[in-house]
């Protein structure tokens, strides 16, 4: 397996045209699938609604679960997971090393964020990005599990137990590094897509700070049938 990565589709040694394609796959391709944004997609054709005019206006499995239900908010969870996990094998198995698995990561958490189908909003990415993990580094993505877990279950905040596990992810990946060594390039990309999802998240620190932010199971808006 490392071996098959190490060398990758496209290897070290190809031409330099067929390089630059697969670095331009590995942005354009993960992009558009980031962009195929489950929860838009779900609250358009299972309830003729979009779940980005309720609650917080995310489009992302947390805003499905108070919308419109557990089940919403499974099918939506399950279906960017997949595409964050299709999208960070391309960039392992297609280009040498594992460095662009990681390029292919962040931008589809930028797809998901800014999806070009959806006009360009989005959800926060959390859920992609623990997905990529789960290919990259599956130790660590792991490890952010069970501290999202921990923060949620005593302050019932699932910003700020996202946004703690994403600032611990770059240093963590940078640990335990699985495939290779932390090459400045691999650390460079998991500091981006921490401080992306933080950005992400910035109207939620300003609630946290101004105790206004909704917390798990409490303010919970009407669920549509």
């Amino acid at each position: 397996m490392k071996e098959f990565v190490s060398n990758g589709i496209i290897g070290a040694n190809s031409p330099i045209a067929l390089y630059i394609l697969g670095i331009v796959i590995c942005i354009v391709v993960p992009y558009l699938l980031g962009s195929l944004n489950f929860g838009v997609m779900i609250s358009n054709k299972k309830y003729g609604d979009d779940v980005r005019t309720h609650g917080s206006g995310n489009a992302g499995a947390t805003n499905m679960l108070r919308t419109y239900g557990k089940k919403a908010a499974a099918l939506t969870l399950l279906g960017d997971a997949l595409k964050a996990v299709v999208a960070t094998c391309i960039g392992l198995f297609l280009m040498p090393g594992d460095e662009f698995a990681y390029v292919a990561a962040l931008f589809c958490m930028i797809g998901h964020a800014f999806p070009v189908f959806f006009k360009f909003k989005g959800g926060k990415g959390v859920v992609v990005a623990a997905a990529s993990m789960l290919v990259l580094n599956p130790l660590v993505c792991i490890l952010c599990i069970l501290i999202f877990v921990i923060i949620v279950a005593f302050t019932r905040y699932v910003s700020l137990g996202s946004i703690i596990a994403a600032f611990l992810f770059p240093l963590m990946n940078y640990r335990l590094p699985v495939y290779f060594p932390s090459f400045p390039i691999k650390t460079i990309f998991c500091i981006l897509m921490g401080l992306f999802i933080i950005f992400l998240h910035r109207k939620n620190i300003v609630r946290l700070f101004n105790g206004t932010e909704n917390k798990f199971g409490g303010n919970k808006t009407e669920k549509l049938k």
